[in-house]
């Protein structure tokens, strides 16, 4: 693989409370340029960052590309990679015939995983993998963007 037609992808996301406030970050390289996206929801959980991270990054491709997409998140992994078959094939269900749990953004990912080739790489969170460690300090920094919009909002604007 030639690293000017290869994109690697660090994507993280997170939450204060789970469920609670959350936040998604991604970075993306390609040669020497670099790409850092971020944003938060309010009311969220940590898989659904995840999953947004990895959707967020891959909107932002204009063309097919080879992708490598390096994420702490086993959910992620290993749902995209192994398990998401068996839930297409049952019609969004699990094993037990339960919905599958974020359905709408594994449908999303999967149209958007289908335009690229993608390597899917699990990395140890928190272990000094320097693009994982920024997309966390991403993530982190929407959390911290929440909390400060939140604070600022006037407190009868519910």
């Amino acid at each position: 693989m030639n690293d000017k037609t290869t994109v690697t992808i660090y994507a993280d996301g997170g939450c204060r409370g789970n469920p609670g406030s959350g936040g998604w970050g991604s970075v993306l390289e390609l040669g020497e340029q670099r790409k850092e996206l971020w944003g938060g929801e309010h009311h969220t959980t940590n898989n659904r960052m995840e999953l947004t991270a990895a959707i967020r990054a891959l909107e932002v491709l204009k063309r097919p590309v080879t992708v490598i997409l390096h994420t702490d998140s086993q959910y992620l992994q290993k749902g995209i990679s192994q398990w998401i078959h068996n839930w297409k094939r049952n019609g969004w269900r699990t094993a037990d015939n339960k919905p599958v749990k974020n359905a709408d953004l594994w449908q999303r990912l999967d149209q958007l995983a289908a335009l690229h080739q993608i390597r899917w790489v699990w990395v140890k969170g928190h272990a000094g993998n320097a693009g994982n460690e920024l997309a966390d300090r991403l993530a982190n920094r929407a959390m911290d963007e929440l909390r400060q919009t939140s604070a600022h909002a006037h407190p009868c604007a519910d």
